[in-house]
């Protein structure tokens, strides 16, 4: 018998840390067979003896990688019996600074992360979500998808990218069974922000600093629904709302802040 022996099963990109090791913390909990890939050896190590060995697979992966992606996902499906409830596209990367001043490879490095790592996750995952009745495709988006954010200029980009293709998808697998949802976090509390970002967050509004379990809680709300968009926390959905509303606006507003 597969090691999942039944069970529903996540696989999860980024999941030593932060939004990823959460999501498998919480699926585990609740009965869930869990695939968590990271390029972070030891928090992999620390995650499996938490989660137990009976209840996980975890393996090295660098997601921009499709040869790696491909070897990861083949573990996977022996492991679940060629199941896939869940496809978590969580890993990504963020640098901040002035797009004229950060080095274009960094900037290349950013697109294959969180894009490219995007659509290597679904091309690979996609025959194992097939087969897998009421499957769910969900990534993980951001907050500056709502509207391109200064200093994360390229990050952003990738974001918006990732929603898109969540939206297009989101209609292209009807015909496969499969839902597509992404989620939008704000400040999220993980290695990922710099400490000067979390410790200048306000204590109300959209973007105070929010626990990584709260993104976890949405992947798992998600799964129960057929909900496009998942905003961490809710209130930047009207972020998203103004932005196309009145994106002059926002953009003179994002200046005098940048100012």
């Amino acid at each position: 018998m597969a090691q999942a022996a039944g069970r529903q099963s996540i696989f999860i990109t980024g999941a030593a840390s932060g939004m990823g090791r959460e999501t498998a913390r919480l699926f585990q909990q609740q009965g869930w067979f869990v695939g968590a890939f990271d390029l972070n050896g030891a928090g992999l190590e620390s995650l499996r003896a938490e989660l137990g060995a009976d209840n996980c697979l975890t393996g090295l992966l660098d997601v921009s990688d499709r040869a790696q992606f491909e070897a990861a996902v083949a573990a996977f499906a022996e492991a679940t019996g060629g199941r896939m409830d869940v496809l978590f596209n969580n890993a990504g990367i963020a640098m901040r600074g002035f797009f004229d001043e950060m080095p274009f490879e960094q900037q290349l490095n950013l697109i294959n992360v969180n894009l490219v790592g995007v659509l290597n996750g679904i091309h690979t995952a996609l025959p194992l979500l097939k087969a897998t009745p009421n499957a769910l495709c969900f990534s993980t988006s951001s907050s500056s998808a709502t509207m391109g954010m200064p200093l994360i200029a390229v990050y952003s980009a990738t974001k918006h990218a990732v929603k898109g293709l969540t939206e297009a998808l989101a209609n292209e697998f009807r015909r496969h069974d499969i839902r597509v949802a992404d989620v939008l976090p704000g400040l999220i509390r993980t290695g990922m922000p710099d400490q000067t970002l979390m410790d200048a967050a306000p204590d109300t509004g959209p973007f105070r600093l929010i626990e990584a379990v709260e993104v976890a809680k949405a992947v798992w709300q998600a799964y129960h629904s057929d909900k496009l968009h998942w905003y961490v926390p809710e209130e930047l959905a009207e972020l998203d709302k103004a932005s196309g509303l009145d994106p002059e606006r926002l953009r003179d507003k994002l200046a005098r802040n940048l100012g």
